[in-house]
């Protein structure tokens, strides 16, 4: 992560830029004195890794600007869709969101989804080593110079490993035939659940609740923490957990940097910081959840079973195929695979 960081530091093009209040005083070199950043995400919980990240990314900016940086961070208020967050930043009503490479890509940066692929990570270890690493910033720059510099990425996040859960336990994935699911409705995504056979099905993450107690969708699929602290687990159609593990998620932490590239280098040290102390911090922060949070579901009487993955795997690998040569990223792709 600090070799990522220290490429957004050193690259005009990734330098952050924060929106907010910002009142310029009359100290030396003539920098800002005081800066105010909107910092959210869309989960309503504050009992979740996204929450710690941006505490981390809140602690650290005021520390280490001795609070002339203040940072509000916001659980699910300013819009419990990402795409609402991604409006947002690019209107400057907020000034560091987390969204998923899904929404990112409806803003016409195609690219992004590579990171959606089904099975593209085969462990923590494995994606960590791609976001932190050569691919994670030749995306990041792909991502500021498509939005014209409207979104620039400061770091990577997680949002765990996500698994199949439903009104019945998949044994095979023939199981999966004619079963609507709560997921992406387009792009590769939508296309690899397609092909396994369910039937993708748009349902807001607030609303995801009563559908699956009233039999709205049959299933859904997310990581343990933020299903299990909705309570999904206790739904009619949300008892059964199959460990399908499609995909080892990633976030984007983006800033607008249109607005504010012109910050002090000292302002984008800190933040810089911040962002570093906030990506350890989300990440630590989900993979204790992941087991605290199966336990939970286990004692809560979830039924958890694995299955055969090989031909989960074989539907996806040559969709991911096709996927990375209509985006024009097949050497992204190949980079990818050859760290496994």
């Amino acid at each position: 992560m600090k070799k990522f960081l220290l490429s957004v530091l050193t690259v005009s093009t990734i330098l952050v830029g924060c929106g907010g209040g910002q009142e310029t005083g009359t100290g030396q070199g003539g920098s800002a004195d005081s800066l105010k950043i909107i910092a959210a995400h869309n989960q309503t919980s504050p009992d979740n890794p996204y929450h710690d990240g941006l505490l981390k990314f809140e602690e650290v900016a005021e520390s280490n600007s001795d609070g002339a940086i203040e940072v509000e961070v916001h659980a699910g208020t300013l819009g419990t869709e990402e795409s609402e967050l991604v409006e947002k930043l690019k209107l400057g009503a907020a000034d560091v969101v987390l969204v998923s490479p899904g929404f990112m890509s409806a803003t016409g940066i195609k690219e992004v989804d590579l990171f959606a692929l089904p099975y593209l990570f085969e462990s923590y270890e494995h994606w960590e080593t791609v976001v932190d690493g050569e691919v994670g910033d030749e995306l990041a720059t792909i991502i500021n110079e498509k939005s014209n510099n409207d979104f620039k990425v400061l770091g990577y996040w997680t949002a765990g490993v996500r698994h199949y859960y439903g009104k019945k336990p998949l044994e095979s994935i023939d199981d999966l035939k004619g079963m609507t699911i709560r997921t992406q409705t387009s792009g590769v995504v939508a296309d690899y659940w397609k092909q396994a056979g369910a039937i993708p099905t748009s349902v807001a993450w607030g609303e995801l609740y009563q559908a699956l107690q009233q039999n709205v969708v049959d299933s859904a699929e997310n990581a343990y923490p933020y299903y299990i602290q909705q309570n999904h687990h206790k739904t009619k159609n949300g008892i059964y957990t199959t460990e399908t593990a499609h995909d080892y998620t990633t976030r984007l932490l983006l800033v607008n940097g249109k607005k504010f590239d012109s910050l002090s280098d000292e302002q984008k040290e800190v933040l810089l910081a911040a962002a570093e102390a906030s990506v350890e911090a989300e990440r630590q922060s989900l993979y204790e959840q992941e087991e605290e949070y199966k336990q939970q579901a286990i004692e809560d009487g979830a039924q958890i079973n694995e299955i055969d993955r090989t031909p989960f795997i074989d539907i996806a690998t040559p969709l991911n195929e096709k996927a990375a040569q209509n985006m024009g990223i097949e050497d992204l792709l190949q980079k990818i695979n050859e760290l496994k």
